[in-house]
């Protein structure tokens, strides 16, 4: 069963997080985090987000988001 649509609309706060298949690293050099961050920020200036927090663990991140034009889905199709 798949998981229900994400509601999305202007001005919404996102908590978004995603890990690795089984637990596995997603960073595995100090290369990789910067190589993320390059990108978060050019979805960040490109789909007009605002970025309130970050956190990137080896095998997983967290964001927390607001998408002033309630565009999340096309935002991390980017990242």
């Amino acid at each position: 069963m798949s998981r229900p649509l994400r509601i999305q609309y202007p001005g919404a706060v996102y908590h978004v997080m995603n890990r690795g298949n089984a637990r596995q690293a997603i960073f595995n050099y100090a290369k990789h985090y910067q190589l993320f961050l390059e990108c978060l920020s050019e979805a960040v200036e490109m789909w007009e987000l605002k970025l309130h927090a970050y956190s990137l663990l080896p095998n997983h991140y967290h964001l927390l988001m607001e998408t002033p034009l309630g565009n999340l889905s096309r935002a991390m199709r980017h990242l």
